[in-house]
């Protein structure tokens, strides 16, 4: 008899253990999920303003941050089809973009083609990715770009290939400020 409730004891235990793990295995799913930031990437602002390469230059550059998002599980890439201008992004604009689509952050993006020979429309493969970072206030963050050429004295290759590697060196720089900045960022105190 002894040995009964010893065994019915233990079973007890053991299934209320196990309970007790799945559910706190069920809340750190939920509060993995909560952690995930929306960042939202805008068309890249191309120079020279030529239409023809406008599209393979933002398939190009979106390729490069789904490859450089897929790396990282805690951020959600959103595209919007908008252009805002590099130099003086909307501050409004970029609030009711980020307010409508639940992101935490906004990427505005430039590529400039590096322009070579007589001709107008000669162009070299070589560009500068340039990236601003801005938050869901619209408060500007940090800013970086990356030169194929200065980098990685590129000469060869097609300007997709540049696109993409300045892309993912863009955002890598983008990364290292932030990680230098969120040392220094002091939340701010509500009254």
């Amino acid at each position: 008899m002894r040995n009964l409730y010893l065994l019915s004891f233990t079973f007890t235990a053991f299934i209320l253990l196990t309970g007790f793990h799945s559910v706190s295995a069920q809340n750190s799913v939920f509060n993995r999920d909560l952690k995930i930031q929306n960042v939202i990437y805008f068309n890249p602002e191309v120079f020279p303003d030529i239409d023809e390469i406008k599209e393979p230059t933002y398939s190009a550059f979106y390729s490069a941050v789904s490859d450089r998002i897929s790396h990282f599980r805690n951020y959600k890439m959103l595209r919007v089809d908008a252009n805002l201008t590099f130099d003086s992004a909307d501050v409004k604009t970029l609030k009711e973009f980020c307010d409508n689509n639940n992101a935490q952050f906004a990427v505005v993006p430039k590529v400039k083609y590096f322009k070579v020979g007589l001709g107008k429309y000669v162009f070299s493969n070589q560009v500068i990715v340039s990236l601003k970072l801005y938050d869901s206030e619209g408060n500007f963050i940090t800013e970086t770009d990356y030169d194929t050429y200065k980098k990685n004295a590129r000469l060869l290759g097609s300007a997709e290939n540049s696109i993409k590697i300045g892309t993912t060196g863009a955002m890598k720089s983008l990364g290292k400020n932030l990680r230098k900045i969120k040392k220094d960022y002091v939340l701010p105190i509500e009254n």
